[in-house]
């Protein structure tokens, strides 16, 4: 698999490192943190994930298909949080 950084172009994904669903929020509540932690769902199709590209360090959100791992989108992640 091939991902391309918005900053270095096109790379192989063993410079990647998965950190984990980009869709979650954290929750303010106390009482609701244990299945913000623990709790997770395995989607089938297009998943938004955060991955760390380690020669740049910098965090990317990447979607991609979870089926068949066909990444449709590469965006910085300080570009898609600055988003209103």
């Amino acid at each position: 698999m091939r991902l391309t950084c918005p900053y270095c172009g096109p790379r192989d994904s063993r410079e990647f490192t998965y950190k984990g669903d980009a869709t979650r929020i954290r929750p303010a509540d106390d009482d609701k943190m244990f299945d913000y932690v623990y709790v997770r769902d395995n989607p089938k199709g297009l998943h938004q994930d955060y991955w760390l590209h380690q020669p740049c360090r910098n965090w990317l959100v990447v979607e991609r298909n979870t089926a068949t791992h066909e990444v449709t989108s590469v965006t910085a992640a300080a570009q898609r949080e600055a988003k209103p």
